[in-house]
């Protein structure tokens, strides 16, 4: 948030900065209109130059589930210190309709700056809370580009805006643009920038405030990349040495799959459209049955589809990786909000008993990283492995370090070396993990295995015997709990003991930990613990729930019959303690950090004690 203490820089010859400018820490920025208007192209320019400057970002964005387009927002949230979450409250508001300002003006904080289209928008004239700029937006860019491009043009226009006001690095950013639209001719490359020139040069100094973010003195400059979530996945499937993915188009899920598309034949792979999703999930057990890891993926709707094929893997034991991008639900629900609701049907959905990894990755990067894990683990344990990302983190950019694809990029070409003699798959070892050859693979004494769905004995062959089944059940559940014995022990953000524990899993992570900042800035007892490996569950969260008063779950997802959420449920059954309660809600958005407060201080007053930090 701008800071109204900080002080104002001092003027520098030679264009530095511009006169006057005030030195900031961060900047929430909102721009709101309709899907058409291209607001998320100035978001995504914004988050992509932060990357290049050597700033944090975190956006945020809605978009509107019809064909026909409708009201949008993006909001980018630009510092120069540890960016958690996307922001509570706007500092600056830029508004291109009348439906935008009234939607949004209960966003801007006291003393923030909105700045409206004058050609489209009335603001109150009366109020007395907020600075309000009005810019002929549309105006100047039909006197920038002409009137046919004005409804394209709008959103340069206030990119230079925004560049201007905040002594943005103008060389980079029309590189970008450049860059960005080659592929659409010399006319629309004019238009662009002359759109974006004329916003700049608007002198919006003689109205409002303009600013120049702090550089730290301790900053280490770093190579950073920005990218959403989604691309994150789809790049970390590709340096995990994954060759095969097939997928069904659905939002917010598909960009994963263009990518992948896109991608993975440079790289001797290739990638399957299915025409739907049970086809989908087929293909991708078949071809890791033939050796190449494979991956799949959907969203909520499209993983109760795929779950009797995901019982297939579990019985074969058979390497997958499948991605859940989770939106609102049940049904089609909200294809373009966020919902942290499948983690039931991730655990537990499918019939008989079947385990399987899941994994929730907390940040754009960790869905690069996480994606790594996943197919290491898949190998490792001849497992399906879920990853459990979200519309937040699918659609967000953020920056972050560079990764070391020299040192991360693998791979994971079959291995077809001879097996035998005995060769069993599915032996009964101690640590229950199967181990498959390839379809091809020699056999020393001429005893092929088989793979079936249905329960078999240690080669693979249909058995159906009760003590059979019962040693195989117990494998299959076995390595789960190998592996959760090998898993890092939980830590806190924090304290290890205290009176409050704020838990979470996935895209509320940057939200919690905000959260625990400000508590004990505050004074208050507060720490946190994020939830990633949600199926088995890491060793030592026991201990540090008994080191805790309250232990708080914030999930976007209903509070159920009886007031938690679904991983809490999962946490009340796991540790058999009642201080386990949940702050949920089901409003399709992200978490504010003001609304975990709020909600922890509800709690707190439920347990007749004070109430902690003010949100």
């Amino acid at each position: 948030m701008i800071d109204e203490k900080v002080a104002d820089s001092s003027t520098a010859p030679g264009g530095q900065r511009p006169p006057g400018a005030r030195r900031i820490q961060d900047a929430v920025i909102r721009f709101a209109g309709n899907s058409q208007d291209g607001i998320q192209a100035i978001g995504g320019f914004l988050a992509r130059l932060a990357g290049r400057t050597d700033k944090d970002v975190m956006t945020y964005m809605t978009i509107p589930a019809t064909i026909s387009g409708g009201p949008s927002i993006y909001q980018v949230r630009l510092g120069t210190g540890e960016v958690l979450s996307a922001g509570d409250d706007v500092d600056i508001l830029v508004t291109f309709y009348q439906h935008s300002y009234n939607d949004h003006i209960s966003t801007l904080r006291d003393g923030g700056i909105l700045i409206y289209d004058s050609d489209n928008v009335q603001p109150d004239p009366n109020q007395k809370r907020y600075r309000a700029i009005g810019v002929p937006i549309t105006g100047q860019t039909v006197e920038a580009i002409g009137g046919t491009a004005k409804d394209k043009g709008k959103n340069m226009f206030v990119l230079g805006l925004i560049a201007r006001m905040f002594d943005l690095d103008v060389p980079k950013l029309e590189t970008m643009l450049q860059a960005y639209y080659k592929g659409k001719g010399e006319d629309v490359i004019r238009n662009v920038i002359g759109a974006f020139n004329a916003g700049y040069g608007y002198d919006i100094g003689k109205v409002t405030d303009t600013f120049e973010f702090v550089v730290p003195s301790t900053r280490v400059t770093r190579k950073q990349v920005v990218m959403d979530g989604n691309q994150a996945i789809a790049y970390g499937a590709l340096a995990a040495g994954i060759r095969f993915g097939a997928g069904y188009p659905i939002t917010p899920w598909s960009s994963i799959m263009e990518i992948l598309r896109a991608e993975l034949p440079k790289y001797g792979g290739i990638f399957m459209q299915a025409e739907d999703e049970l086809a989908a999930i087929a293909m991708a057990c078949g071809a890791s049955y033939s050796g190449y890891l494979s991956l799949t993926g959907t969203s909520g709707p499209g993983l109760s589809l795929k779950t009797e094929a995901l019982g297939w893997a579990v019985m074969a034991e058979m390497p997958i990786v499948i991605i859940d991008v989770q939106r609102g639900g049940p049904s089609t629900g909200l294809p373009t909000s966020v919902e942290q609701s499948d983690l039931n049907i991730a655990c537990f959905g499918g019939h008989g008993d079947s385990p399987r990894i899941v994994l929730a990755p907390s940040s754009v990067e960790d869905c690069f990283y996480i994606t790594l894990e996943a197919a290491k683990l898949a190998r490792e344990y001849s497992s399906p492995v879920i990853i459990l990302s979200d519309q937040a983190l699918a659609t967000r950019f953020e920056a972050w370090e560079m990764p070391d694809l020299a040192k991360l990029t693998q791979d994971i070409s079959p291995d077809f070396s001879a097996r035998g003699p005995n060769y069993k798959p599915y032996e009964n070892a101690a640590d229950g993990i199967a181990h498959h050859a390839p379809p091809g693979t020699p056999m020393v004494d001429g005893k092929y295995p088989v793979v079936t769905g249905l329960e078999h004995d240690e080669a693979g062959h249909p058995a159906s015997r009760p003590a059979n089944h019962v040693m195989m059940v117990a494998k299959r559940r076995r390595k789960l709990q190998v592996l959760a014995g090998r898993l890092p022990k939980a830590e806190t953000y924090g304290p290890a003991e205290g009176n409050v524990l704020l838990v979470g899993w996935g895209s509320s992570h940057g939200p919690i930990r905000e959260a625990v900042d400000k508590a004990r800035a505050a004074g208050e007892s507060v720490s946190s613990l994020n939830i990633r490996y949600i199926q088995p569950l890491q060793p030592g969260i026991g201990e540090i729930f008994e080191g805790f008063n309250h232990v708080f779950v914030a999930e976007i997802n209903d509070e159920g019959l009886y007031g938690y959420g679904q991983l809490a449920a999962l946490l009340r059954a796991r540790y058999c303690t009642d201080k386990i309660r949940g702050i949920n809600k089901t409003d399709g958005l992200p978490f504010k950090v003001r609304e975990i407060l709020n909600g922890m201080n509800e709690k707190l007053k439920q347990s007749a004690e004070p109430a902690l930090v003010s949100a």
